[in-house]
């Protein structure tokens, strides 16, 4: 009885040790907000087809999750994911970030059409909001007043009423709002910077060498070109143009 208790006990001291196994490393898990067409929840859209073309020629299959931003991050801090999709550069203070960005997002302003047109100089005197997680304040400069707000389904109506001034998002999520609006013509959408999207990794050794991988297959993928044709396809600008065309370099 006492071994059989003993062979008990010694399993489940060692189950802990199981579960903290990494992920095989022909894989990279991947959590992400689902983007129409960026990271469909089927694993379709630009975003994911730009990451299988990074990672997919090095042997390494795409493991996506699909949840919302601010539990992607959670996943990624908890070792249940490599890395979150979408995150601005330097977002969350111990991830590990890449140098190259994989895609960038047009920031716009979404207001009703008798709201004055706003710049990055005057955006700070206005009431603004966006969704929650997503931390505009630390890109747009002097912010003053702004809410987050869980979920995009009551924006329009909020500009109608005159709770807030501007709708602050990407401009692909500006436009998903704006189709239920029952009159478009009301509404004005406003371009105010571009930023660009990296993935935010663990900052753990095996995030580490993935974010190397990608930093060397996107060098790769942008010298030859070879990405031109998903953004064309998905109808997007090309994000390796300009001022977004190099990566990150630290100071």
């Amino acid at each position: 009885m006492r071994s059989w208790i003993l062979k008990v006990l010694i399993g489940c001291l060692l189950l802990p040790a199981a579960w903290a196994e990494p992920f095989p490393a022909n894989e990279i898990h991947l959590a992400s907000e689902v983007w129409p067409e960026h990271t469909e929840a089927n694993g379709t859209g630009l975003g994911w087809d730009i990451l299988r073309r990074v990672y997919e020629p090095e042997g390494i299959q795409l493991k996506i999750r699909s949840m919302p931003y601010t539990r992607s991050i959670g996943l990624v801090q908890r070792g249940e994911a490599d890395a979150w999709v979408g995150s601005y550069r330097n977002e969350v203070k111990d991830a590990w970030y890449p140098r190259w960005h994989y895609d960038a997002d047009q920031v716009s302003a979404l207001s009703l059409k008798s709201t004055p047109v706003p710049t990055l100089a005057t955006l700070g005197q206005y009431r603004l909001a966006w969704i929650r997680g997503y931390d505009y304040q630390d890109y747009l400069p002097n912010l003053k007043h702004f809410k987050e707000i869980q979920r995009r389904s009551g924006i329009l109506s909020m500009l109608e009423q005159g709770h807030v001034d501007f709708y602050i998002d990407a401009r692909t999520e500006v436009d998903d709002v704006l189709e239920s609006a029952t009159d478009r013509g009301r509404f004005r959408i406003t371009p105010l910077v571009r930023l660009p999207l990296y993935l935010g990794f663990g900052n753990t050794a095996r995030g580490r060498h993935l974010a190397d991988v990608f930093d060397r297959r996107m060098s790769a993928l942008v010298a030859s070109g070879e990405l031109k044709p998903l953004f064309k396809r998905w109808k997007q600008p090309y994000s390796f143009d300009k001022e977004l065309e190099k990566p990150h370099v630290a100071p």
